[in-house]
């Protein structure tokens, strides 16, 4: 399936709403700051309803965006473009003595100036809630459940704006369906998404405390959920201060008790609590399957690079009974001395019993072990068909593509899942 990167979603949306509403008003006016403030304000709604129907989690839009990682790059910059092209349409006045106008809901001139100014404070919150890192995950998580009722009072602000956009005219249907999957989208995550989104009830039977670290092995409590090995769910233990659901790469492949392992390393504030407070006997709850990382279908010679808890899909791959041709894999396993797991030992264990090659790289991926058995792959098989999955920081992937531009070996042969979501 043909998959839209986050920049084509991006454009895609904003490219319909500008020729929309050069459909609307008289080319004689198409040149004019006003048509151009009218068409960002039209984007900018359409990117805000979009973004809503992106954060709902519905297996539609991860599909077409191609995994859920995707999916939120899609929002981040969908909000980041919104804000842009809002701040031009509160700047510029959106109208003129040429256009014929109206708005679609009447009411006083006090409220359409209120809401007017209401909605670009609004989108303002928004946007900066989502991209501020420091705020602690807690209160990010609660803060950001205002995005849903925000988002009406931009709605709120296109209903009584005075437009040449008749809500009968494609522009006005554009926003209007759209603004009805936005707000719906908001609704479900927000009050229906906790019960009704595919998940399972599971119980913390095993906790194998790392440096800074933690390895959680979670049975169902009835049934559990189905995955397939490389994906991900979004785990909430029952637990005061716990229950913010956050994501996980599942480190096992199905087993027959629908027993779940993951490795969670202490790297925020909400991490931190979680490996320090995880204890046997505690209920959580798992929302599961997402994500689309894959082993490719053909390849000469298969490289898996981990960084740190990347390893986490290459374990489940590792186990998986299903997996064939994995004497043509190499693991290569990034760490930091003294901090790595699960260690290195077990990890060989894995990799010997399925005949997997495990190469440690405690120095980083410019280590000469690193460089120099990728060289002697990329010179055993043809260099086009080495394929590299990769799990782990932006810098160690930036620093792997160096490796696979100085060995000829082809940038599209690199597969990744964004390791940050927030």
């Amino acid at each position: 399936m043909k998959v839209l990167k986050p920049g084509q979603a991006v454009g895609i949306t904003v490219a319909i709403s500008f020729l929309l509403v050069l459909w609307e008003v008289p080319v004689s006016t198409w040149a004019t700051s006003a048509t151009l403030s009218l068409a960002a304000g039209v984007a900018a709604l359409a990117l805000m309803a979009t973004s809503a129907i992106l954060a709902s989690r519905w297996a539609w839009v991860e599909r077409l965006l191609g995994g859920l990682d995707r999916v939120y790059l899609a929002h981040k910059w969908m909000g980041v473009w919104a804000l842009g092209l809002a701040s031009y349409h509160l700047v510029f006045k959106a109208g003129l003595d040429a256009w014929d106008v109206a708005p679609i809901l009447e009411v006083s001139k006090y409220w359409t100036r209120l809401l007017r100014q209401l909605s670009f404070v609004a989108l303002m919150f928004i946007i900066l809630l989502a991209l501020n890192r420091k705020i602690p995950y807690h209160l990010w998580r609660s803060w950001h459940k205002l995005s849903g009722p925000l988002f009406v009072v931009v709605i709120l602000h296109w209903l009584t704006f005075e437009s040449p956009i008749a809500l009968s005219e494609p522009a006005g249907l554009w926003l209007g369906i759209l603004s009805v999957l936005g707000v719906a989208a908001a609704a479900w995550k927000l009050l229906l998404y906790p019960r009704l989104a595919r998940h399972g009830e599971y119980e913390v039977v095993e906790v194998s405390p790392g440096a800074g670290a933690v390895r959680l092995r979670l049975a169902p409590v009835g049934s559990g959920v189905a995955f397939q090995p490389g994906q991900f769910g979004f785990l909430r233990l029952k637990e005061e201060g716990l229950r913010e659901p956050h994501p996980f790469t599942i480190a096992s492949a199905s087993q027959e008790n629908g027993a779940v392992e993951f490795f969670i390393r202490g790297l925020g504030d909400f991490t931190r609590k979680l490996v320090s407070e995880s204890r046997v006997g505690m209920r959580a709850d798992i929302y599961a399957p997402h994500g689309h990382f894959t082993r490719p279908e053909r390849a000469g010679h298969e490289v898996w690079v981990a960084g740190g808890v990347g390893i986490s899909p290459f374990i489940s791959w590792l186990q998986d009974p299903e997996a064939e041709s994995l004497e043509r894999v190499t693991l290569f396993y990034c760490y930091t001395p003294g901090r790595e797991f699960p260690d290195v030992e077990a990890l060989q264990a894995q990799a010997d019993a399925r005949g997997v090659e495990l190469v440690p790289v405690p120095a980083g991926p410019n280590s000469v072990a690193f460089r120099e058995r990728l060289a002697e792959i990329a010179r055993e098989v043809p260099a086009d068909s080495v394929e590299i999955r990769f799990c782990g920081p932006q810098g160690l992937k930036e620093a792997v593509r160096q490796q696979m531009e100085a060995l000829d070996i082809p940038r599209h042969n690199l597969a990744y899942e964004y390791f940050d979501f927030r």
